[in-house]
């Protein structure tokens, strides 16, 4: 008996270090990018590993109402990082928890019929979006990479040294590397770049020794939320692009776990998912789905017991209550998170790559979507004051890169894809009438 619980929890603890690395810097690069204190920072990586640990658990719980059953693991979006970013500097942070519970709001109410709505989100539209999101965040993670924005020394030959060597051995640990140490290559590669930076004088241990033992979880820690149009629409997108890329893992573990899934359970998985974001809207974390490196850790250990998931979500929710443990996080050198980011931040632009892999190149319609969205997302990124001076209405869809990429991609592929469609049919009818 104790053998068996030793091992579910040694299972447990290796699915919390496969996602680990995930679920602590995205607070860190959104916090560190909207300039928090070390105090807020500690407190953003310890509620969203708490949230990360809840939200699993309204995922595996199958009931009448949420919850897939399968053995997931949830985890923060790495798609929301840019538009978290862009929607704090622009509107500040209470506009992101307004965007987040709103978003969550809609991923409940279309969860039941998400997979009709699903046309409007093919490759080429997701993969056009999540390259537009990868593209976009580069530059943060350069600034990382020379020290940070207004850094004294920013650009230094310590700072891009560290930030070189970070990344360097992260692709060694990729290249040779097997299993389990690929899986937290990040996380290993932050460590280390960390210790080294320790040895340069670049970290201060002041906000581990300031950090409490316990800590509760407080709604609206960083104050009542705003709502704003550009920033609502913004994460309502980024919330249905990953709908469509959990319901990808949710078909892989249905096969892993050899489970045919229903439309229901279907629907309560996306159902659960928007909970999870309503939930981290609540409590100031972030909006979750479905991490797929678990799933990789899932085939490799060939454990698929949801005993496991659970017992990964318990200790993902105590770890949660230590902001002592999540302050470690928040002394890891600017550069070394810049170096981890390049790899990071490039992964998301080569998923959105992956994506569009699947779509029909030969297709001028496709390539015509995927240059306007990327193009458009990319222009207004890099100049933003393009379209300041349209009106009110119309600047609030064209003021931020992202929005107007995917629009611009969701109505191209309306277009050329979903309007002609219809056109053949009422042809077809037509002259089936008329013979």
């Amino acid at each position: 008996m104790n053998t068996n619980l030793l091992k579910t929890a040694s299972l447990g603890i290796q699915h919390v270090l496969a996602m680990y690395a995930g679920a602590v810097i995205v607070p860190i690069i959104v916090g560190t990018s909207l300039g928090l204190t070390a105090e807020q920072l500690t407190y953003l990586v310890s509620i969203d590993i708490f949230m990360c640990g809840v939200a699993t658990i309204l995922q595996v719980w199958k009931n009448k109402f949420f919850g897939i059953g399968l053995p997931v693991v949830l985890g923060c979006t790495f798609t929301a990082v840019g538009p978290m970013i862009a929607i704090g500097g622009e509107y500040g942070i209470s506009a992101i928890y307004g965007s987040i519970l709103v978003s969550g709001l809609v991923v409940v109410l279309i969860s039941t019929f998400f997979g009709k709505l699903a046309r409007f989100f093919p490759p080429v539209v997701t993969g056009s979006v999540v390259t537009i999101i990868g593209i976009t965040l580069i530059p943060v993670a350069m600034n990382n990479m020379a020290g940070g924005q207004g850094n004294e020394n920013f650009g230094a030959i310590s700072n891009i040294s560290l930030a070189f060597g970070t990344l360097l051995f992260i692709i060694l640990l990729y290249r040779f590397g097997r299993g389990f140490v690929r899986a937290i290559a990040i996380l290993i590669g932050l460590l280390t770049g960390t210790l080294i930076g320790f040895f340069m004088g670049m970290v201060d241990f002041t906000p581990v020794l300031e950090a409490s033992w316990l800590h509760l979880p407080q709604v609206f820690y960083f104050g009542m939320p705003s709502f704003h149009a550009s920033a609502i629409l913004t994460m309502t997108i980024v919330a249905v692009i990953s709908l469509v890329e959990s319901s990808g893992v949710y078909f892989a573990l249905g096969d892993i776990t050899n489970r045919k899934l229903t439309e229901k359970d279907l629907s309560n998985g996306y159902r659960a998912e928007g909970l999870a974001i309503i939930l981290g809207g609540f409590f100031n974390a972030f909006p979750y789905t479905t991490y797929s490196q678990n799933v990789g850790l899932l085939q490799l250990s060939g454990v698929k017991r949801n005993n496991v998931i659970y017992t990964a979500a318990g200790f993902l929710i105590l770890i949660g209550f230590v902001p002592k443990i999540g302050a470690f996080t928040t002394v890891i050198p600017t550069p070394v998170l810049g170096g981890a980011m390049v790899a990071m931040f490039g992964m998301v632009i080569a998923s959105g790559i992956k994506m569009l892999s699947k779509i029909d190149f030969a297709s001028q319609e496709n390539l015509l979507i995927v240059a306007c969205s990327i193009g458009m997302g990319l222009g207004v990124t890099t100049v933003p004051a393009v379209f300041e001076h349209l009106p009110e209405g119309i600047h609030i869809l064209t003021s931020n890169g992202i929005v107007i990429g995917s629009l611009t991609a969701i109505i191209l592929n309306i277009v050329f894809h979903l309007a002609p469609s219809r056109t053949k049919k009422m042809h077809a009818v037509e002259e089936q009438h008329a013979s």
